[in-house]
């Protein structure tokens, strides 16, 4: 009798509130080596790949494309019995993959927001060669083939679209009271700094951006006020003794999503910068694994790469207490005492929220956090 085992959707790989099959990179009958990809697994947060445990022969697909998915789903059974000869699916010998047309496109081979724009704006991208991992086409290939296509177009929201908007209503309409601050940060000492080590940093492969010294300083201003690390429960308010920060990262059309940077409170600003290159890379390129994005404690919205000076309220990314946001950095007027006098100087300056969740912090934790994230900033050396 054939040796049959089954292959699940682990309890850990869960996260979001939904799953759905995305695509299946086999198909019944296909042989598998061990730990090779068989099926993709999308949530409201990330992207998955679950791999067959040993070599095999793929019998039986339980859950087809599109279909939803719980942790602990059989998604397919794999007949061990012929592990010695099974090779990965995906590269048959001498088989070259198919050519994606728009008029006949192999929807298995694109990730499904690039399936999305494929289909929906016809493209044709056969002997396309695209920038992503063995020559695959990713969502910023897809864009760079849109054209014009007229006064108006309609596009479907997708899981993590749905799911951003959800949570944003919960958050701020149905959860938490938020009231927001500003202050404004004066950043010459940051920009003195940078300027002083940023090739230093660059040429170990870590660059030293701006929101590397937001997060540092979020961390000190965090040790300083512990309350804003926190997450409100019905009967009792729960601080954190350790800081993880997400970092929300924008995905284009697609939405954003928040990476989180596990342990920065015990991080200097060379692994800060290290972090925060590896998380915001993945993902842009979909290469987030679940527990990136798990844990967080506290959220930084760096809504000023767009351009914007102030956006208020900034949702709270819920359980949290807060969220901190930064605005656009621009040179201003800034009038200055120097040796008893008043003096105007020209200063790089932003402003800086943070918007709380009133149940579990005051006013007077907001403005104790926000004054020593300022001093942090403009006292560095």
């Amino acid at each position: 009798m054939a040796d049959t085992i089954p292959i699940h959707f682990p309890d850990d790989q869960q996260e979001g509130t939904e799953a759905t099959i995305s695509r299946w990179l086999v198909a019944a009958g296909d042989s598998v080596a061990a730990h090779a990809p068989v099926v993709e697994i999308e949530t409201d947060k990330v992207v998955v790949e679950i791999a067959a445990p040993v070599a095999g022969r793929i019998e039986d697909i339980r859950i087809r494309q599109d279909e939803e998915v719980n942790p602990g789903d059989i998604l397919c059974t794999l007949n061990t019995s012929s592990a010695e000869t099974a090779v990965p699916a995906t590269a048959p010998t001498g088989e070259k993959p198919a050519e994606i047309t728009a008029a006949t496109p192999d929807l298995r081979r694109l990730s499904p927001a690039v399936r999305q724009r494929v289909l929906q704006h016809k493209l044709d991208v056969s002997g396309v060669t695209g920038s992503g991992r063995g020559g695959r086409i990713t969502l910023q290939d897809a864009e760079a083939l849109i054209g014009t296509q007229g006064s108006s177009e309609i596009i479907p929201h997708n899981k993590m679209r749905r799911r951003i908007a959800d949570n944003m209503v919960a958050s701020l309409m149905h959860t938490a009271p938020h009231v927001t601050a500003v202050f404004e940060a004066d950043l010459s000492a940051v920009m003195r700094h940078r300027a002083t080590h940023k090739e230093a940093f660059g040429q170990r492969g870590t660059p030293l951006t701006l929101t590397v010294y937001f997060v540092a300083a979020a961390v000190a201003a965090l040790k300083k006020v512990p309350r804003v690390n926190s997450q409100w429960h019905a009967e009792h308010l729960e601080i954190f003794h350790h800081v993880n920060i997400g970092i929300g990262t924008a995905l284009g059309e697609e939405g954003l999503i928040v990476p989180v940077l596990q342990g920065a409170g015990e991080m200097d600003l060379q692994a800060i910068a290290a972090g925060l290159t590896d998380l915001t890379g993945r993902a842009r390129n979909n290469q987030l694994k679940p527990e990136d994005v798990r844990s967080g404690t506290f959220t930084i919205s760096n809504h000023g790469v767009s351009g914007s000076l102030i956006a208020t309220p900034i949702v709270i990314n819920q359980p949290q207490s807060a969220i901190l946001g930064v605005g656009k950095i621009e040179k201003r007027i800034k009038v200055q005492e120097v040796n008893g006098e008043d003096t105007i100087v020209i200063r790089p300056m932003c402003y800086v929220s943070l918007t709380i969740d009133h149940r579990a912090i005051d006013g007077f934790q907001t403005n104790a956090f926000l004054t020593e994230l300022v001093h942090t900033l403009e006292n560095w050396h």
